[in-house]
């Protein structure tokens, strides 16, 4: 990304045309327009969204550490059978309690979780019990958010991210963060390229910020080198945190249904009816507070049909029915790659296979999705790449305090300092046609582009009629 209003600006007025603002320059000076106007309106919610997802980023292993005696058994020995777990797991609990979903120990040293509905707690969350899964012993009660299950400090720092704790209406905030940023970066890179091939001398500090230099030029020569590196990261991170959003999100999930891309539904019910979920299922998702009561045993015998059929995988959850005509759920929760989320369904009474979903079966799209998803939160690689997109995160940020910083030092006094007005006034008619087209199609596909872009020109119109009737009165 090259620098937030890049170049110097008119001593004469803020609003006066550049050299760029020619029939033959015409592009570059609206993505240098695009790059700074966006940048200064749209980079507080950039930078919120960067630092609260640099902290979202390594949640996984702060989450094995601050909750380590809940995770971890105090036995490494052989698991007893999952149902003698269940049973202490609701002796715990006490009541009539019975679990909505149970996660064995994925491997030796780790404990199994027991989800129950519990009507003290906010919706999409169930009261985890993690038992020693070769002693019974109750290790911790916790509760877990939505279908991924996360813990408390993993899903304030998610909720954070996703919509500052505000509920719907706050994650409007997190899709304007999330489309405009793909937007400003990909003029950020139009403007970066124009400047190295126009560049002789100068590549290499596109490339790594030149140290002699000071003032203006060194906050640019850092924020286009930290741009440049960033670039692909921070279009990656718009795409995906698009497909969680509401509005574009919804876009998104028509469109790939229309080409065949969607997620393949498990059919969770003995009439046909399929279950939801899918690859943002991390983010919501709740267990019936209803489930009929069900036999502990039942567990071991549908995880033993589950093994023989497709889910052989370590991480996995099994959910039973949660009202009558349903079918029990045995399901692969495996994010890491390989990616294993097979799923299968199966009628409790018979013990057959009612449908099944294998992750080798999806469309290219929903595969493609599914990487994205994981790789968005830090799961897919571990910790490296919880590591990546931290600093990924944290380059991100940067450069919206980089860019502030910029306009700070080159602003005229009592002037917004913006790159010129008015540059689709030297494009040829084609280029204006295919201005307006695009921003159409965009504002279809991203709602809230569309929307802060007429705002966006709206406030242009009134700063260039302020700084008209300054220049007449002066």
């Amino acid at each position: 990304m090259t620098a937030v209003g890049s170049g110097p600006q008119a001593p004469a007025s803020p609003s006066a045309p550049s050299r760029e603002s020619t029939s033959r320059g015409w592009f570059t000076a609206l993505l240098r327009r695009l790059h700074f106007f966006a940048g200064l309106l749209v980079g507080p919610f950039i930078l919120v969204a960067a630092v609260s997802g640099a902290l979202y980023a390594i949640t996984p292993t702060l989450e094995s550490t601050v909750y380590a005696h809940e995770l971890t058994a105090s036995s490494t020995a052989s698991a007893v059978p999952l149902a003698r777990q269940v049973e202490a797991a609701e002796q715990y609990v006490g009541g009539n309690a019975t679990p909505v979903a149970v996660r064995p120990a994925p491997e030796a040293g780790a404990t199994t979780r027991v989800m129950f509905a519990d009507e003290a707690l906010p919706e999409s969350t169930t009261r985890a019990i993690f038992v020693d899964p070769a002693t019974t012993e109750i290790r911790g009660d916790l509760p877990a958010y939505g279908t991924s299950g996360a813990l408390p400090l993993r899903h304030w720092l998610s909720d954070l991210h996703r919509s500052l704790h505000l509920g719907d209406v706050g994650r409007w905030y997190s899709e304007l963060a999330a489309s405009w940023l793909g937007i400003v970066a990909l003029a950020g890179l139009g403007l970066w390229i124009g400047r190295f091939v126009r560049s002789r001398r100068g590549r290499r500090d596109l490339l790594r910020p030149n140290r002699r230099h000071t003032g203006y030029r060194r906050l640019s020569g850092w924020h286009s080198a930290v741009g440049i590196w960033v670039v692909i990261g921070a279009l990656f991170l718009s795409a995906t945190g698009i497909t969680w959003s509401t509005f574009a999100g919804a876009n998104v999930s028509d469109l790939r249904a229309l080409v065949g891309g969607g997620t393949p539904s498990l059919t969770t019910t003995l009439d046909g009816q399929a279950a939801a979920g899918g690859e943002h299922a991390h983010h919501g998702g709740a267990h019936s507070s209803s489930a009929p009561t069900v036999d502990p045993a039942s567990f071991d015998a549908v995880w033993a049909v589950a093994r023989d059929v497709n889910v052989d995988s370590g991480d996995l959850e099994i959910r039973p029915p949660a009202a009558a005509g349903k079918a029990w759920v045995v399901q692969e929760i495996h994010r890491s790659f390989p990616t294993e989320v097979d799923a299968v369904a199966i009628d409790g009474s018979t013990l057959r296979v009612t449908d099944r979903v294998d992750f080798a079966d999806y469309p290219l799209l929903a595969k493609l999705s599914r990487w994205g998803v994981d790789l968005h939160m830090g799961t897919m690689f571990g910790l490296a790449n919880q590591l990546v997109l931290f600093v990924l995160a944290i380059g991100i940020a940067a450069l919206v305090v980089l860019g502030y910083a910029m306009w700070w030092k080159r602003r005229p006094i009592g002037a917004v300092g913006s790159p010129a007005r008015g540059v689709l006034r030297h494009a040829p008619w084609w280029g204006i046609g295919a201005v307006l087209v695009a921003a159409v199609a965009i504002g279809l596909v991203l709602p809230l582009v569309g929307y802060t872009l007429a705002v966006f020109v709206a406030v242009d119109v009134v700063l260039g009629w302020r700084d008209r009737s300054r220049r007449i009165r002066g």
